[in-house]
């Protein structure tokens, strides 16, 4: 069942709100570790990180059979679901009694957004024309860097003056609208003649991601060779391997290998990959930075990075429509070149000497630029060439690249800070490392090329399961230059 929905508006309204929530308990919850170390002082910090960590892992490792999901039982269905479980998970956070029952929640917090991730984005591609789908897409994907990049300022405010418990409960009045508003204004659509995903392939996937995703955080103490690291990362490569195997053999598999036969679709999920390990690692680099070597207090560095989401919300309209006009690449590749900009307008100018209007504002007013434009490119270009039966399933694709990149990232730049201390050197090290990595996602956007969404759209009709391999491989019409 595909259903053309009607008002766009108010369905670009919900999914992005949708994609805020996910993305935003990502990194909201940081800011706080200070307050929960202190409410919880009996908990070690290893076992109390893992209320960031246990989301990072589970959202990773739940995107893409949740995606499929959406795709076999109904996005609609899927959403809104997803949605009431992260409203309840979140007061179940915000109530925890004890640091076990708050990992806990957290992880279910994380389930529910792995459904609401794919699900939203699944179900706005029908709302717009194929013409608009970049503007759509591109306001889409940079709520999740937004949220991200807001979430340091707005959970110092609240925990400030709230209390950590807050960061949870502010969830709660965007669930309860997201999901009256979503209950009226969103259509169902589901592709029907797909059947249920070889069983196998999920657990090795899940397993695989989660796996390679704890390997990832248990090396931010700079053992990147200690058995608690490389078993899980050589566990979860195996395991990834071993599915990527089975997908080619059986004949309903999770994801159909055909689709990375997609330049755009391949090139893009690069992209996430690779960027949001430098984007991730930038937010919580300019963090520590401003209260560890400028030493300001949480709130101020909070509000100190702000320009930032703020430029990156004004930068995914105009990437969006600039995806829609001359291709995901015209969006991508300047974006990321802008990014690497900032990180070295970092790098180079910023001194021990505190100098926020000269130095690091103008580098984050660069950087929120370009996440705006590299998002908004990214997302436009993940979806184009999508069959209509795969979009929740596609899209679950490259936010799991985007999840698994920011823990990379993180635990990458945590690991440097851990050998060499939080002394401007070290930061310096970083930022040029980030800029790298943006100058990698600008090579995945010329390969992505200029691609835009199919305007031979046929109606959204969903894929025949034992025909998307062959509909994936096919070359979509005039779409990549």
């Amino acid at each position: 069942m595909a259903t053309q929905q009607a008002r766009p508006g108010a369905v670009l309204a919900v999914s992005s709100l949708a994609a805020f929530l996910a993305f935003l308990d990502v990194t909201i919850v940081n800011i706080a570790f200070p307050a929960l170390s202190a409410e919880f002082a009996t908990t070690s910090l290893g076992a109390l990180s893992w209320v960031f960590s246990g989301y990072n892992v589970a959202f990773a490792a739940l995107l893409i059979p949740a995606g499929r999901l959406a795709d076999l039982l109904g996005r609609r269905r899927v959403f809104l679901a997803g949605l009431t479980l992260f409203g309840i998970a979140s007061v179940v956070c915000a109530l925890a009694p004890t640091a076990a029952v708050l990992v806990a929640a957290r992880v279910l917090q994380a389930v529910a957004a792995a459904l609401l991730a794919p699900s939203s984005l699944a179900l706005l591609l029908p709302a717009f024309a194929p013409e608009r789908r970049g503007f759509a897409v591109g306001t889409w994907g940079a709520m999740g860097g937004i949220a991200a990049a807001a979430g340091p300022a707005l959970g110092g405010l609240l925990v400030d003056g709230l209390g950590w418990r807050a960061v949870f409960f502010v969830n709660l009045p965007v669930v309860v609208v997201t999901l009256v508003v979503g209950a009226t204004v969103l259509a169902e659509s589901r592709d029907e003649r797909s059947g249920l995903p070889d069983p196998f392939s999920v657990l090795l996937l899940g397993a695989g991601v989660a796996l390679l995703s704890l390997g990832i955080v248990s090396g931010e103490d700079g053992g990147w060779t200690a058995p608690a690291t490389a078993v899980p990362l050589l566990a979860g490569t195996a395991l990834l391997a071993v599915f990527v195997l089975r997908s080619a053999r059986v004949p309903n598999p999770l994801v159909e290998l055909t689709l990375f036969r997609l330049r755009a679709f391949a090139g893009a999920t690069a992209g996430y990959l690779v960027f949001s390990a430098a984007f991730y690692a930038l937010l919580l680099a300019n963090v520590l930075f401003l209260t560890g070597v400028w030493r300001y207090d949480v709130l101020a560095a909070g509000l100190a990075v702000t320009p930032g989401p703020l430029m990156a919300a004004v930068a995914s309209t105009v990437g969006g429509r600039v995806a829609d006009r001359f291709g995901a690449r015209a969006s991508i590749v300047p974006g990321a070149l802008l990014f690497t900009c900032g990180c070295v307008l970092f790098s180079t100018l910023i001194g021990p000497v505190p100098a926020y209007a000269t130095t690091f504002l103008p580098a984050t007013l660069l950087t929120g630029t370009g996440v705006g434009l590299v998002f908004s490119g990214l997302g436009t270009a993940a979806v184009a060439q999508l069959p209509a039966g795969r979009y929740a399933t596609g899209s679950a694709v490259g936010t799991c690249a985007r999840q698994i990149g920011a823990v990379f990232g993180i635990s990458l730049l945590l690991s440097g800070l851990s050998a060499a201390g939080t002394t401007l050197p070290p930061f310096r090290t970083a930022w040029i490392v980030m800029a790298a990595g943006a100058l990698v996602a600008a090579a995945c956007g010329v390969v992505v090329g200029a691609v835009r969404a199919q305007r031979m759209d046929a109606a959204v009709r969903p894929v025949p399961a034992r025909a998307s391999a062959r509909d994936c491989s096919a070359r979509p019409p005039s779409t990549a230059g």
